[in-house]
């Protein structure tokens, strides 16, 4: 086993012979806990069998664990300056791919193709928050072979992933994520975790894939619609929000009409809406709109 990355002492060492600088507009933050890291692959589920994709590996601190847990990994970082610090970090093993790209740039099924026969792979990463939802909703809405996707996150975007009607935390991610998968939050990490400290907790999450929908809609554009309507304006009814938000041609009344033909109050907000309302609102509108 090679000499761990993720100490404070090597962190910094790796960063100062390197004359490496954080960038804040890629969200660097690299861990300095091994039992963490250890932590993420078990939680990952990471076997001989598989082949891991990385997600902004930084020095190579998780894609390190990783590669002694994984039949491969390839690892996908957008700043260049960290490309020749990972091929000396990670010399020792030769079952990690670094390809300097844009994650959503990215043609992920080609990787998943190449290197994985075309199975699932699994997805790990230590994601910055302003990229969080846009990789995970591209790996989700464009249906990736990915079995799980096991992410460290700002711990208030991990709750909202897994929230549930009626939490403060719920919205339109929660839904989002749930129809596609189970959500499980692993642990909570402590900002002292990590270089430089970020000024929140973060925490790790993993999305078990669903091999078919939680809910059967009978419009899923429509459904993902209605949802971001219903969130759009937190303390708006959602009848409010639907006929401001909706353009979907109904009047006030019709929309009325659609919410009690459910058995629902149309002062009913959107928050208290379990992802099979969502459902059922979906298709009373699909209807609705067949006989316009």
């Amino acid at each position: 086993m090679a000499e761990r990355i993720s100490t404070p002492s090597r962190t910094k060492q790796i960063i100062e012979e390197n004359g490496f600088y954080f960038k804040k507009n890629f969200g660097q933050n690299f861990l300095i806990d091994s039992n963490i890291l250890g932590n993420i692959a078990e939680c990952a589920g990471v076997t001989k069998e598989d082949c891991v994709l990385e997600i902004g590996p930084g020095i190579g601190s998780l894609t390190q664990v990783l590669a002694e847990h994984a039949r491969e990994v390839v690892a996908i970082e957008i700043d260049s300056n960290l490309i020749p610090i990972l091929s000396k970090t990670l010399a020792d093993y030769d079952n990690i791919e670094v390809r300097n790209q844009d994650i959503l740039k990215t043609d992920i099924d080609a990787i998943i193709r190449e290197k994985n026969n075309d199975r699932p792979i699994k997805v790990v990463a230590n994601l910055p928050y302003y990229i969080t939802t846009p990789i995970i909703m591209d790996l989700l809405e464009n249906e990736r072979k990915v079995d799980t996707i096991t992410v460290m996150v700002q711990k208030e975007v991990a709750e909202r992933m897994q929230a549930g009607p009626g939490d403060k935390e719920y919205g339109a991610l929660s839904i989002a994520v749930q129809y596609y998968c189970d959500a499980h939050l692993d642990m909570i990490v402590q900002p002292s975790c990590f270089m430089p400290r970020p000024k929140v907790a973060s925490a790790v999450i993993t999305l078990k894939v669903l091999p078919e929908r939680k809910i059967a809609a009978k419009d899923e554009e429509l459904f993902f619609h209605l949802v971001k309507c219903a969130f759009g304006q937190r303390r708006k009814t959602l009848l409010n929000c639907l006929f401001n938000q909706g353009n979907l041609g109904f009047s006030k009344e019709e929309w009325t009409e659609i919410l009690t033909s459910l058995g629902w109050d149309p002062r009913v907000r959107g928050e208290a809406l379990s992802i099979e309302d969502f459902a059922k609102l979906t298709d009373a509108v699909f209807e609705a709109k067949q006989n316009q």
